[in-house]
């Protein structure tokens, strides 16, 4: 099993492209993830789409908008209500975990090998085979 971040961007116009990926997927479409850390005392959050796996192949792509959208728990913002409203759409709830930032890695691959790690703990993709 392939499991790789795909980084839309940072949140700001990329997230209609993860809102719209999201849409045309919804028969894929396993988690959506609300990812939230801490930037130079900046609360931000990086949203996230798992879609399931490919049939052939075994690649699961995880779609992100990493660390540019404020954490909607300090500041109520159009960006995540969005995502709120897709979750809705779609019927499938947010799962929100605490984590840390990209900037203390020294590659961003490390960041996302990190993320895979977490992911895979709380069962929300599917484990190493």
């Amino acid at each position: 099993m392939i499991q790789r971040f795909i980084e839309l961007g940072e949140g700001y116009s990329d997230l209609y492209e993860l809102i719209e990926l999201t849409n045309a997927s919804q028969h894929r479409v396993e988690h959506l993830i609300a990812l939230h850390t801490t930037i130079n005392s900046r609360l931000v959050s990086s949203l996230v789409t798992v879609l399931s796996p490919t049939k052939e192949g075994e690649f699961q792509p995880i779609y992100i908008c990493r660390e540019g959208i404020p954490n909607p728990h300090e500041i109520p913002n159009k960006r995540f209500q969005l995502f709120e409203e897709l979750s809705k759409t779609i019927q499938k709830p947010i799962t929100e975990l605490d984590v840390k930032p990209s900037t203390i890695f020294a590659e961003k691959e490390l960041y996302y090998q990190y993320l895979i790690g977490i992911l895979r703990l709380q069962r929300l993709i599917t484990p190493m085979k």
